[in-house]
């Protein structure tokens, strides 16, 4: 039981302080599980992160029910998942009978202009970090080239780009095991 209401507990604090989706969370997610608690690695969060971005639903509700899944089965899963959750209903259900009261307000549009600007952060800081962990070599670099400028030129959904980053990772693979089978 205690693990499981520190399972909510972490999720509930990342739900709460995480604002602009799933890749702005990677950082505090990144602290929370892998950092303090011990509950993942860097490699398993950003798998995670790529099967949730090529599965339904929110990536941060994905990665939750993933991490709370492989400390404590299913129930884990449910409770991380809970504890993500929690704390958007309760802050959408507060702005949802304040807002239409408060939208008027200049102020109000700065604020969430500034909100924004912070988010962007927080995915570039994302970004890099990803970037970091996935090129590891000339290949990498190289694939990822390909792969943006694909994606920019071709507005390719993340579905193919995943399908891709499989193929060409299993061909990778098959085409390194070939070589060293024939250094032997």
């Amino acid at each position: 039981m205690k693990e499981l209401l520190e399972l909510y507990f972490a999720f509930f604090r990342i739900g709460l302080f995480t604002f602009g989706g799933g890749m702005a969370m990677l950082p505090m997610l990144t602290k929370e599980i892998v950092e303090d608690k011990k509950w993942a690695t860097n490699e398993e969060i950003l798998n995670y992160f790529a099967i949730g971005q090529c599965t339904p639903g929110i990536i941060a509700i994905n990665t939750a029910t993933f991490i709370g899944t492989k400390r404590k089965g299913a129930v884990g899963g449910f409770v991380a998942t809970l504890g993500m959750i929690s704390p958007s209903l309760i802050i959408i259900l507060v702005i949802a009978a304040a807002l239409s009261q408060v939208m008027q307000y200049e102020i109000v549009g700065h604020i969430f202009a500034g909100i924004r600007l912070g988010v962007a952060a927080l995915v570039t800081q994302s970004l890099i970090n990803i970037l970091k962990s996935g090129i590891k070599d000339v290949f990498g670099i190289i694939f990822y080239v390909v792969m943006l400028a694909l994606c920019l030129a071709l507005d390719l959904s993340p579905i193919y780009v995943v399908i891709i980053g499989v193929v060409v990772g299993v061909a990778r693979i098959r085409l390194i095991d070939k070589k060293e089978r024939k250094k032997l």
